[in-house]
């Protein structure tokens, strides 16, 4: 036919030559990534994420509270950095553990508020790339030992997000004895061996947790692993083991009970770090401590008793005591020991940091946390960050430089949302931490740029 294309052979195989040079140069790019990972230590290093659940923001020793033990965290923070202006996605379990998987805000991970914790539920969207998916692709075997909470159906468990071993459960919380989850619908055990259901009555949860990590890190010590361990304490039932509600018997309550729970959760920490030195393996494998949002005030937590220190607000709160937590992290021979960090990071960054470390490739989709290696590095490096945006059950937060700006705030340490004025609340966190005074009247003109920054936010995330 005239004016026909050729279709002849030699075209077919320049389009294949062509592909075949795309892929070349994929796979050396890869080669790259993993030999600057490498570096002269010959491996890239494990990670293991340490994530700690209702935890508050001072309730560790070298973060300023003075009544509690936690001499495994305090050791790993001497052996690594802290960060005292570290923020987690969201104030509440599942947006913030998913933002932290995927290195997205919540609104952008298709996960806005909890995920139900019943049977049948979707959870986190499939198309989202979690980390262990970013990871696995580049050769790591990938394993999570604790609690979930980002959807039910095999689609959306662990094993369908990316992982390759699951242990733990699926729901909110569960008691630690039974493995029942009992606080709304009828009782649901809830216990899983990847996706079989799995009974160990009487076993207290962070037993199996820790019990379960040893045998991962023993089976994996001569590959690169990514081992994620959401501990489901201090959240409630507060179930801390006998030696630690001993130790803290003479503590008013509601503190006792917490206190207990953050001490078992330090030691069984201490028992999985333990096992990483017994192994040779800490060298090599960066180490991560955070939890999902702030200290629970909430009638099931006996209404408090964590220790937000000079923080407002808590645990579903976007004033700095549901969001500003503690995160150490180690990396021997990359990450200095003993320091601490002021810069501003979040959950979301350790997404873009880790796919850095490790030689991974981050998917091609837009990712709301940057690449911290270079604050990791040095105390002098400027935060990745400009602006930040938080969105949780009515409330919205704006973060630009020093200054902070939350509309509607919920006040959980009194139990109530800010009213009046303070529904439009202007902070200055440096000469404000407490986010007491609200200067909202006498910067408009911050008001309105934040607004205006946060609407554009709004209609940037529905984009995904």
């Amino acid at each position: 036919m005239a004016g026909a294309p050729d279709v002849s052979a030699s075209h077919v195989v320049s389009r294949r030559g062509v592909a075949f040079v795309l892929a070349t140069i994929i796979a050396l790019a890869g080669s790259d990534r993993t030999a600057r990972a490498e570096g002269a230590g010959g491996r890239r290093p494990n990670v293991i994420i340490l994530f700690a659940d209702d935890l508050g923001a001072l309730d560790v020793n070298c973060y300023g509270s003075k009544d509690l033990q936690t001499p495994n965290l305090d050791s790993l923070a001497a052996r690594g950095v802290r960060f005292t202006q570290f923020y987690v996605g969201a104030p509440v379990c599942s947006p913030s553990r998913a933002a932290l998987l995927t290195g997205r805000c919540p609104q952008r991970a298709g996960v806005p508020g909890n995920v139900s914790s019943r049977p049948g539920n979707q959870g986190m969207p499939t198309e989202q790339v979690t980390l262990a998916e970013v990871l696995r692709g580049a050769g790591y075997r990938t394993g999570i030992f604790g609690k979930w909470h980002l959807g039910t159906v095999p689609e959306c468990d662990p094993i369908g997000q990316g992982f390759d071993e699951f242990r733990g459960h699926k729901a909110g919380c569960i008691d630690n004895y039974s493995h029942f989850f009992y606080w709304n619908g009828p009782p649901l055990h809830d216990l899983w061996r990847d996706r079989t259901e799995v009974w160990e009555s009487g076993v207290h949860f962070s037993d199996i947790i820790v019990r379960e990590a040893r045998r991962f890190l023993t089976e994996n010590k001569d590959r690169p692993f990514f081992m994620y361990v959401p501990f489901n304490t201090p959240h409630y039932p507060l179930q801390g083991q006998d030696k630690w509600r001993e130790h803290y018997a003479k503590l008013e309550e509601p503190r006792r009970s917490y206190a207990a729970f953050v001490s078992t959760l330090d030691e069984k920490i201490g028992e999985i770090l333990k096992t990483v030195d017994e192994l040779g393996l800490r060298g090599k494998t960066l180490i991560v401590f955070m939890s999902d949002n702030g200290h629970s005030t909430e009638e099931r937590n006996n209404f408090g008793g964590g220790n937000a220190g000079p923080y407002r607000g808590a645990k579903f709160s976007l004033l700095e005591g549901g969001i500003r937590l503690p995160c150490i992290a180690s990396l021997p021979g990359v990450i200095p020991t003993g320091q601490v960090r002021g810069q501003f990071a979040t959950s979301m960054d350790w997404f873009p940091t880790i796919a850095s470390l490790c030689g991974a490739e981050l998917p091609d989709r837009k990712i709301d946390g940057k690449d911290i290696t270079a604050v990791l590095k040095s105390a002098e490096a400027p935060t990745p960050h400009k602006v930040f945006h938080w969105e949780s059950s009515g409330q919205w937060a704006v973060r630009d430089g020093d200054w902070k700006l939350v509309f509607n705030a919920r006040d959980t340490k009194v139990g109530e949302r800010l009213k009046g004025d303070d529904k439009v609340f202007l902070s200055n966190i440096a000469e404000d931490v407490s986010e007491r005074k609200n200067v909202a009247k006498s910067h408009p003109d911050v008001v309105a740029r934040f607004t205006k920054l946060h609407e554009e936010w709004v209609e940037d995330v529905k984009k995904r």
